[in-house]
Formats: structure tokens, sequence, C-alpha cells
């Protein structure tokens, strides 16, 4: 229960709380203006007995307090705990899928612009996420024919005595060979920025001026070029769509409830554009509308967004004249929080909340469209219950090298990737793909007893001898009638894929365009593709480790240069002190330590 001897310790001054549960987990961050009030009233609370405070309340075994100077600043740490611990009663940002970003290296001295799956605290510029992958991928390439920025990876710029094929087709100035202007570049670099923030009309009459000045001198190609430039972004201006008349950058916001579910969405609009759109779900939030838009604006906001001059809201948010204020300092000017009553305003934020409103329909949509599917796998698998949860297992190795165990999890119908899992084989050396099997379900199934964490039907990737082996282990651990299991096997090719099932002597033959047979075949797919990914990367770790990385001080370049300079390792380890200090950085000591390691008897 809530914890009230603490409160004659509590100030009156504004700060953070942070209530923890059993073992000092974070349940809640909250802010306040005054703790001892803010504190108190939770120890004074009496609610229903099934309200979502009251339940917190009585998981509370302590209460931790941070004092800030002001409440501004209590706001700006409450953010920063939320997304360190994402407490299970505050409300964490999730949407429905990893959406892209479009990076520019603006940190580098020669920035690149490249698509990222996550946004990183590494100096670079961000823009997104993008909803629609083609509408990002179109966007690349249109930044691609336009400015020739490097494609070639890597943070550092390698030099080249000659330039890569892009210099020759024109798609990049080659400052890898010394052939860049680094004043053009740079420019090169802003216009893409200014294409990425939406502020394509700013762009084109920079360009139009620039044209104007390099006809006036007689650079006739410059000029060329920046017509094609210009043309190019005002086709691609012709397909955007025009969502107000007024040129201000603006994000808008709608909300819509449905029971204990809140859908949120974001559009982006940029000198009057709709450029891109987001939408999240919380399937219970704790909290009023007010708090729930209050915190989904500080959570979504931080010093690596992108902060527009307004932000329209459907209603106001708890601290609204706070929020706007933190908002101004992170962007380095004036931002303003609206709530329209009237205009074009009220339009935007209207389609905001039709958008929304299209999340709970999406959902209702796959929800029926799973319950269907659910049972017909249920009949035609014969399962004992309804596949709510399904996990799959695969083995990949070469001649028992590299061996991985991954394991998927799907849940209703859709991955749920924080449960996928790769697992390294430990007892087993050599081929023997069915002790590995069974070492990985070992682990797996004996963590799903301890945790009461087991899924209801178990998809085994082979056929009967592989389910057989499964079986077996389950029915060691005591589980084998607590969970469905089918075995699916890819036979000859006009057999097609077989279904098996334990008790059951012949295998379910189910035609090829059954959505049964493809759902289960799409959970084994994901689970080899998934196997496949980690263990290729291991492979290549393997293939690249060398003797060399054993030796203290040896690292990437020192290795390269020493296998350049003696042709393969076999050289290196035959070569003398006096041979070994001949190749660049590597020193007297470096040179006997490397010495010493191939020639000291074992």
């Amino acid at each position: 229960m809530f914890p009230q001897d603490f409160l004659s310790s509590v100030p009156h001054s504004p700060g953070v709380y942070l209530m923890l549960g059993p073992k000092s987990v974070v349940l809640y961050v909250g802010k306040a203006k005054d703790l001892f009030k803010r504190l108190s009233s939770y120890a004074r609370y009496k609610g229903a007995e099934y309200n979502k405070t009251r339940i917190m309340l009585s998981q509370v075994a302590k209460v931790d307090t941070i004092l800030t100077h002001t409440e501004k600043e209590a706001l700006i740490l409450e953010a920063s705990l939320i997304k360190k611990h994402k407490p299970k009663y505050n409300i964490i940002l999730r949407d429905d899928k990893n959406y892209p970003f479009i990076k520019v290296t603006s940190q580098e001295e020669w920035p690149r612009v490249h698509m990222a799956r996550r946004r990183k605290k590494d100096g670079a510029r961000y823009f997104g996420p993008y909803s629609s992958s083609s509408a990002m991928w179109s966007t690349l390439k249109l930044i691609a024919s336009l400015f020739p920025l490097r494609k070639c990876k890597g943070g550092e710029l390698k030099q080249r005595k000659r330039p890569c094929l892009n210099h020759q087709m024109g798609k990049c100035l080659a400052p890898c060979a010394g052939h860049a202007d680094h004043a053009l570049y740079t420019q090169h670099v802003n216009s893409v920025i200014m294409i990425l923030e939406g502020r394509n009309k700013d762009l084109i009459r920079r360009l139009s001026e620039q044209m104007q000045e390099a006809a006036t001198s007689l650079d006739f190609e410059l000029a060329a070029t920046l017509r094609d430039q210009i043309n190019a972004l005002n086709r691609t201006l012709e397909k955007q769509v025009v969502s107000s008349e007024n040129a201000t950058d603006q994000d808008v916001f709608g909300f819509s409830r449905k029971g204990t579910a809140v859908a949120i969405s974001l559009l982006f609009i940029r000198e009057g554009l709709l450029t891109g759109s987001r939408n999240f779900f919380l399937e219970d939030p704790y909290g009023e509308d007010q708090v729930i838009l209050s915190q989904v604006l500080t959570q979504y906001y931080d010093q690596d967004s992108y902060l527009p001059k307004e932000i329209l809201l459907p209603f106001e948010p708890e601290d609204l004249e706070l929020i706007a204020d933190s908002l101004s300092d992170l962007r380095g000017a004036r931002l303003s929080l609206l709530v329209p009553q009237r205009g074009d305003k009220v339009q935007l934020i209207t389609m905001a909340t039709a958008n929304s409103d299209q999340v709970f329909s999406e959902r209702e949509k796959k929800k029926k469209g799973w319950e269907s599917l659910a049972k017909t796998i249920q009949h035609k698998l014969h399962l004992q219950k309804s596949p709510e949860r399904i996990e799959c297992l695969d083995i990949s190795n070469i001649s028992g090298k590299q061996a991985v165990g991954s394991l998927v999890c799907f849940e209703k119908g859709e991955p749920a990737k924080p449960k996928f899992r790769h697992y390294k084989i430990r007892t087993i050396d050599g081929p023997n793909d069915y002790g590995m099997m069974r070492e990985v379900l070992n682990r797996r199934l004996s963590r799903g007893i301890e945790e009461e964490d087991l899924p209801d039907l178990f998809v085994v990737d082979g056929g009967k001898g592989q389910l057989s082996m499964a079986l077996s282990v389950a029915e060691e651990l005591g589980i084998r009638d607590s969970i469905d299991w089918i075995g699916i096997a890819k036979e000859k090719q006009e057999e097609g894929e077989k279904l098996y099932k334990p008790g059951r002597k012949n295998p379910i033959l189910l035609p090829s365009h059954n959505p049964v047979l493809l759902y289960i075949m799409r959970i084994r797919d994901e689970s080899h593709r998934f196997g496949v990914t980690f263990h290729r990367k291991l492979r290549n770790k393997s293939t690249f480790h060398s003797e060399l990385d054993q030796i203290p001080g040896i690292g990437k370049e020192r290795k390269t240069r020493l296998l350049k300079h003696f042709g393969s390792l076999k050289n290196v380890r035959a070569a003398s002190i006096e041979a070994l200090t001949e190749v660049d950085g590597v020193g007297g000591e470096m040179a006997k330590g490397i010495f010493e390691h191939f020639n000291t008897p074992v």
C-alpha cells in the first residue's frame, strides 16, 4: 500500500516523484509544483476497488523524490526519467510499425544522406519517421539525382587515389579524391535539409536566384544544372497535398478515445503541405485525457526532434503554458501551442481526429480478421485452444559450426518482436540438429515453466522426427499436454508443405492457397529469416577473425597494414622484429610483442 510515513520529510517545492514497486521497479513517474501537496493527495486517495489509481497505489512500496529549482526543470526531468525507466503506468509512445527515417550525417566533415531504422544521439539530423517507405525512397532518389553527395559508408572519409564510379556518373563530387569544394558541398547539404524540412518553396527561390546569377556571369553550365534542379522540385511540389494556405510549419494532433483505449494521430504540415503522419495507440493509459495529452507532448518532442512554429491541439492539455515554454527552449525560438476554435486550423484538427478515429477502425478490422483466422486454425489443426500466441524454432548451422537457435513469437496474428530470441548452442559440437533443438527447447521451455510464460501453439520446423524429439522434451518437463504442437516440413515439390500432428499417423494436407497453411508458413519462414540473419553475422565475424586479433594493441587498422605489407598471415608470422618495424604504425615495442606472440613456445 502507498507509504505515508515519509510525508513528513517531503518539502513544499517543485520536483519529480518516482513510485516504486517490489524490487524497486519504477511503476510511475510524475512531477509536481508542490511535491508535498501532490503526494499527500495520493496518501488520502479513496477510490473504487477497481479504479486504476487505487490499483497502482496498492503496488507502491516506496516513493523517491528529486527536488528541482523550477517546475520547468521538473517537467524536463520527468520526461527524461519516463524514457529511461518506461514505467508501467506512464504514457510510452509506441506505434504499430517501425517507420524508417532519413538521416543526414551533418556532424561529419563530408555528410551523407541515407535511410536509418533508429534515431540515435550521434549529432546527425533525422527526418521522419516516414509512414510510407515508398515515399521515403522516392525522396532519397530525388535527393540523389539533384545533389551529388557521397554514397560511401563510414563517418571518416578514406582518401582514394582515384574517385569511384559515382563521380564519373556525375553523382558524387569525390571528396575522397580531393576533387570537391567544401563550400559547394555544404551548400548541397543545406539544400537537402531544406527539402527534408518541407521548405521546397524557399529552396526553389534560392536556386532561382543562383541560376540568375550564373546566367549573368555567363556560367551557362551551372545555370542549366540549377534549372534542372528547380524543374525537378516543381514536379515534386505538384504531387504534394495542400492542407493550408498558411505557409507556417505545423504539427497537428488528433485525439480519440474508445472505452479505456486512446488513439493519437499526428499530421506534419510543412509550408502548408501535408508531408507525413504518425499514429499511436494506447491500450489503457493512466490519467485523464488532459494528463495523457500532456505526457504525449513531453514524450514525443525532445532535443533530436524537429519542432515547428505551431502545434495544434484538439483540447488544452495539463500545464499547457509550461510545456509551450519548455518546447520553445528546445526549439531556440518561440513555439505556440494552440487549441483552435475557428477557421482553417479547426479543419486541420478535424482531419487529424479523423485519422485517429481510423486507428480504431483499422484495429477493429484486424482484430476481427484474426479472430476468424484463429477459429479456422483451431478447427483445421484440431487444437485444444485458440492459438493466440504461437512460437516457432529454427536451427541454423554449417556442419555444426556457428550454430544458433532462433525463436520467433506471433501474438494475435502479428510478430511480437520483443519476444524474438537467439540461442547460441552451448553443449553440442558438430552437426547434430536434433541435439541442438533439444538443448534450445529445454532452455526455452524450462524458463517458460518458471515464469509461467508458455505459448498456446509451438511450431516445429521439420517432420515426424523433429516433432517427436520436441514432444519428448515437453514430456520430460511435464508440459506435453499444456501446449499444442505442430510440425511443418517441406516435402517433394509436387506434394508441397505437410503439417504433422502428435498422435496422427498421416500428415494434414492443406491446399497451397489455404490461409491456415500460409500463416504457419509465414511463421516458419520468419524464424528461418531471423536465424539465418544472426548466423550470417556469426559466420562473417568468424571469417574476418585473425590470429592477429589476439595480440594486445592490434586493432583493425594495424591488422590491415600488416597483412597488406606482408601479403599473408604466414609471412607476418615469419617476419623478424626489424621487418615488422617497417610497417607504418608499428613501433619497436609493438614489433617485439608481435614477434614474441608467434615465436614463444606454448
